[in-house]
């Protein structure tokens, strides 16, 4: 298996990717409209120097996919900006063979060399095997969102 940047030429596989994770996900939230759905402009972000979309090949195949944000934080916190993490999502049959820790490992390097050392990620709560992975990571849960619907 091999890590890379994303290019243009990738969006068709990218945009699938998007849309499996999606379906995966809809059982986690109720609050997803129906029907075709987007979360990120993954074409934006691959042209963005404070964007890093990285993919995992094997045998030039399109296994997994992942990216990292520069964002400016809130005035009340220490850093001034940090690191945003998704579009975690990796081919069923290369599911617990190492894909996402590629890809968190290029991310955090990339993250490294422009100078950040904060980095966050969200995961919804029920994603028992997601927030697994991130804990034996070494993420930390900080903030749990709740929501009320009346």
């Amino acid at each position: 298996m091999k890590i890379r940047p994303a290019k243009q030429e990738d969006i068709n596989v990218l945009l699938k990717f998007e849309q499996e994770l999606i379906k995966f996900e809809r059982p986690f939230d109720p609050t997803l409209k129906k029907g075709v759905i987007s979360y990120y402009d993954i074409s934006k972000r691959i042209e963005d120097e404070n964007s890093y979309v990285l993919l995992v090949e094997s045998d030039n195949e399109i296994v997994g996919s992942g990216f990292a944000d520069i964002v400016k934080s809130k005035p009340f916190l220490k850093h001034d900006y940090f690191i945003s993490l998704g579009f975690f999502y990796v081919k069923e049959n290369y599911r617990s063979k190492g894909v996402n820790k590629l890809i968190l490992n290029g991310l955090i390097k990339w993250s490294k060399n422009r100078g950040l050392s904060e980095v966050r990620l969200s995961v919804y709560d029920k994603n028992i095997n997601a927030k697994s992975a991130y804990l034996n990571y070494g993420f930390e849960p900080n903030l749990l969102e709740m929501k009320l619907k009346i």
